[in-house]
């Protein structure tokens, strides 16, 4: 997927995905007149070990120095997330996010919760399987889907049925994304 990213003219790939800081880029929001909201990192994650925190933080400060936009930061590294926690500036526009799989990742709802962000959202994608009744306290959205691409593994209608209704129980918003799939979008986003 990177070398097809470098070969259609996207440069930043051109170190595949190894974790790559483009420090030039942090100022690019606040040229940004019409606010927007913009996924942090959509195909890597802020929090990786290789990322060091006074770059970090750099990113914390373009955030705050942008707050006409709203930020997503999205990670699955969340106990580095926990242990940086008290220790960036967490600015109003900023939504910080852990991505649980599973029921095996559900630890990482508590580092989410720990964190001092002030809108706090799960991704519950790729969904491979069932999170029973999950406890969203504290917990702002959620969001569900499956797993999209050639070799996807299939999202079974029950998991994200268990993790809406929890949503539902526990006066949490929920957005379905996708069904996942080689063909995702044939089955629309209905749950």
């Amino acid at each position: 997927m990177a070398t097809r990213l470098h070969a259609m003219g996207q440069p930043r790939y051109g170190n595949g995905f190894a974790p790559t800081m483009h420090p030039e880029l942090l100022t690019l929001p606040s040229r940004w007149k019409k606010p927007r909201r913009v996924f942090v990192n959509s195909m890597s994650d802020l929090f990786h070990e290789s990322i060091p925190i006074a770059f970090i933080e750099k990113v914390f400060d373009a955030i705050s120095d942008a707050t006409w936009h709203t930020f997503q930061v999205l990670t699955k590294r969340s106990g580095r997330l926990r242990s940086l926690s008290e220790r960036l500036p967490w600015p109003r526009n900023l939504w910080m996010g852990v991505t649980v799989e599973s029921i095996r990742h559900l630890s990482r709802i508590d580092d989410l919760r720990a964190s001092g962000a002030s809108l706090k959202f799960i991704s519950f994608e790729p969904l491979l399987g069932s999170v029973p009744a999950p406890d969203l306290d504290g917990i702002d959205w959620v969001i569900a889907g499956g797993e999209s691409g050639p070799h996807a593994r299939t999202m079974a209608e029950e998991w994200a049925r268990e993790i809406r209704d929890a949503c539902v129980a526990q006066s949490v918003p929920f957005f379905f994304k996708q069904w996942g799939g080689w063909n995702n979008k044939a089955r629309g986003r209905l749950l």
